[in-house]
Parts: structure tokens; C-alpha cells; sequence
């Protein structure tokens, strides 16, 4: 496979400093994640505990992020984005200082994450309209978001890999110092990015009338809708699955760190399959069929992998489940981005983060509930059926989805 098509919309200087300074602080990013699970369930070794950090990581998207797509709609992209880095390094550095120095108790690790939270609340949606601007050739907004997924997941793959090994050589604390150090990286990259500034905005309405007319916007035109709907869906359900895997690491594999590595590894490599396989596509036309098959082959891998009892083959179903969840989380990204009017862009992408992230904590909560009751198996199996039943509703609705995502596209002279 040639490489040239794979990489095309690195073909823009400021794409390619965001993704390179963003590659490192992502490794830096789930080396935490990993670390910070690992450690919530050494030190307390709570099926609800580990919920609730997942929650209070997450649940500001779903208040704060729209707000957030106002202000990515009025606001210099770059220069917001570098506060958000900035005050992670901050977060990350006292979340070092208080493991290595062994004053750290669970209400540091919750409140860390809350604030943590709060920062992606306002940079992702930043992000995701910030990286748009930086493509050269809008025909390449597919590959774009593809290679964006990729990185993502390379670091997916990479950072809880390096975690096992770091957290049974040297403990959790060299993994957040580790992450504190990478966003140095993409502060660099951030500062060497240039762009034209916005033209001021001649009608500045007020905050919450346009928080109304992007939700509006958002849940009046039903492709857009029922894309957020499913993905959401997908938070709720199914994603929480990734919150107990160190529940199924000790209790159903008997293992440790290593055995959460390489669990969370096998998710990594599913999700960078996926990922490559979008970016090899050479346009967007089509994505709406991969939409439900990619939902219905997420499911089938949570249940599947809900009742083995053989590492091996969880790892084979952890790979598909990566495969899945990625693969129809950047298929419906891409299609939204497609589908969005420009001016629009932030606030239904802070609705779109709203619906995947925001979500994702009251599925964590809940599932954390049920593992404690009922067990991590039997939690990640009903959240594999209830994606199945959404991934089967989507499909019977796709024909007159697929009309009406192409009057757009005609109209927006994508196809003809």
C-alpha cells in the first residue's frame, strides 16, 4: 500500500506541526489514562470508584462543551488551545508531585480529573474546528480526520503498553511525570502553527441565543441527528467497557498491570486498524453504510468478549471491539464535519463532543454500579446487546439517510 494517498493532508506545514506535536503529548495522554485506572484500583480496589473518576474526567463535556463551540465559533482557535495545553501540564504536574511523593489519596486523583475534565470541555471542540482550518484541500477532510483517529490510536496502543511496563518497573508516578513532560511537544507545535487571524465578528449576539441556534441547527436537520444519536448511544453502552477492564484483568484473567497492557493494547490495535482503513478511502461517499456495520460489529465483539474466558481470544474480540468503536466514531465525525455549515462548524462539533464524551461518564457511572453488583462480564455483555439494537434501527433508516445526506453533498458541489 503506497503511503502517499495515506498521508495526503499532511501535505499542509501547520497540519503537519499539529499532528507531530500532538503524537507525542497523546502517548503521554493514555500513558495517564492507563496509569490513572491502574491506580484508583490498587489503592481502593472499587468497581465504583473507578466510575467514578471516569465520570468526573468526562461529565463537564456534557455541560461545558457547548459553551465551548460558541466561543470556537468567535475566538482565536490557537490561542485558546494553548491555554488548554498549558493548564494540562499544570494538572498532569500536580498529579506527579502528589504520587512520587506518596501524599496521593483518591479525593487528589477525583479532583484532578474534574479539573482535567473541564480543560477538554473547551479543547476538543476547539480542536476539532481548529484542525479544519488548517487543511489545505477541503476534498481532503476525509483523510484528515482518518490520520487525526490514528494518532489517536497509535498513542492508544503505544501509552497503555508503556504504562504496564513503567507502573511494575517504577509505579504510576513516572507515567504521569512522563505525560506532564510530552505536552511540551504539542505547546511547541501549537506556538510554530501560523494562520490567518478571523475577521471580527460584526453581529456579536448574545451567548445563549446562539447556544440555541446551533442546537437548533443540530437536532433540526435529521441526518446530523441521527448520527449524534448513535454515537451516543455507543458512549452510554457500550464505550464503558474500557472503564472495568482492570476489573476483568485481575478477577476473570488473574493478572496484573501487564495483563491491563495488553487488554487495553489489543483495543489499541483494533482502533489503528480502523483508522488506516478510513484513511486508505478516497472520499466520504459511502461512509453511511459503514456507519451501522461498524455499531453492529462493536456489539457483537462486547458480548463476545464479555463471555470468554481465554485471553487470547478476548484479546482477538478486544481487537475487533477497537476496530468498531473507532471506525464509527471517526466515520461520524467525518460525515458531521461534511455535512456542517461553515459558520456553524464549533457549535455543532461542541454538540458532537457533548454526545460522545459528555455521555460516556453517566455510562461509566452506571456501569461501575452494575459491575459491583452483578459483575464486569455480565455489565460489558448488556452494553454489547444495546449497541446491537441501535446499530439494527440505524441500518433500517439508512436509505433515506444515505437521499439526504447526498442532497447536501450535490449541494455543496461534493458529488454530482
Amino acid at each position: 500500500m503506497r503511503l502517499q494517498p495515506l498521508l495526503r493532508a499532511l501535505q499542509s506545514r501547520n497540519l503537519r506541526l499539529l499532528f507531530a506535536g500532538q503524537s507525542i503529548s497523546l502517548i503521554g495522554t493514555w500513558l495517564q489514562q492507563a496509569a490513572m485506572s491502574w491506580l484508583v484500583y490498587r489503592l481502593t480496589g472499587s468497581a465504583v470508584l473507578l466510575g467514578v473518576v471516569a465520570f468526573t474526567s468526562q461529565i463537564p463535556s456534557l455541560f461545558l462543551s457547548p459553551f465551548a463551540g460558541v466561543l470556537a465559533d468567535r475566538c482565536n482557535l490557537r490561542r485558546m488551545l494553548l491555554w488548554t495545553q498549558i493548564l494540562s501540564l499544570l494538572q498532569a504536574a500536580l498529579l506527579a508531585l502528589f504520587v512520587v511523593t506518596g501524599q496521593v489519596q483518591v479525593w487528589h486523583l477525583i479532583a484532578l480529573s474534574l479539573f482535567l475534565g473541564m480543560l477538554n470541555a473547551f479543547d476538543t471542540p476547539s480542536r476539532q474546528s481548529f484542525f479544519v482550518e488548517l487543511i489545505e484541500r477541503r476534498e481532503d477532510l476525509g483523510n484528515a480526520i482518518a490520520l487525526n483517529s490514528s494518532m489517536i490510536n497509535v498513542a492508544r496502543l503505544l501509552g497503555p503498553s508503556l504504562a504496564g511496563i513503567i507502573i511494575a518497573a517504577a509505579g504510576e508516578g513516572v507515567c504521569f511525570v512522563v505525560n506532564a513532560a510530552s505536552y511540551l511537544a504539542v505547546i511547541a507545535a501549537l506556538s510554530a502553527i501560523r494562520v490567518p487571524e478571523r475577521a471580527p465578528r460584526q453581529d456579536e449576539r448574545r451567548i445563549l441565543r446562539e447556544l440555541r441556534e446551533g442546537f437548533s441547527y443540530t437536532f433540526g436537520f435529521a441526518p446530523i441527528r441521527r448520527v449524534l444519536l448513535l454515537t451516543s448511544l455507543s458512549s452510554l453502552a457500550g464505550m464503558p467497557f474500557t472503564v472495568l477492564l482492570p476489573l476483568v484483568a485481575r478477577e476473570v484473567f488473574q493478572g496484573g498491570a501487564g495483563t491491563y497492557g495488553m487488554l487495553m493494547a489489543a483495543v489499541g490495535a483494533g482502533a489503528l486498524t480502523g483508522t488506516l482503513y478510513l484513511a486508505s478511502r478516497r472520499s466520504l461517499i459511502g461512509l453511511s453504510r459503514v456507519i451501522p456495520l461498524t455499531m453492529l460489529a462493536f456489539g457483537s465483539s462486547l458480548v463476545a468478549f464479555a463471555f470468554s474466558r481465554s485471553l487470547p481470544l478476548s484479546l482477538v474480540f478486544l481487537v475487533i471491539a477497537g476496530f468498531g468503536g473507532m471506525t464509527l466514531g471517526s466515520s461520524s465525525n467525518a460525515t458531521i464535519q461534511s455535512l456542517v455549515d461553515e459558520d456553524k462548524r464549533g457549535r455543532v462539533m461542541s454538540i458532537f463532543i457533548m454526545a460522545v464524551v459528555g455521555i460516556a461518564p453517566i455510562g461509566s457511572m452506571f456501569a461501575g454500579s452494575l459491575a459491583h453488583h452483578f459483575g464486569a462480564r455480565l455489565t460489558i455483555a448488556v452494553g454489547g446487546f444495546i449497541c446491537l439494537g441501535g446499530g439494527a434501527l440505524f441500518a433500517r433508516y439508512l436509505p433515506s439517510f444515505r437521499c439526504q445526506v447526498r442532497q447536501v453533498y450535490q449541494r455543496k458541489g461534493m458529488i454530482v
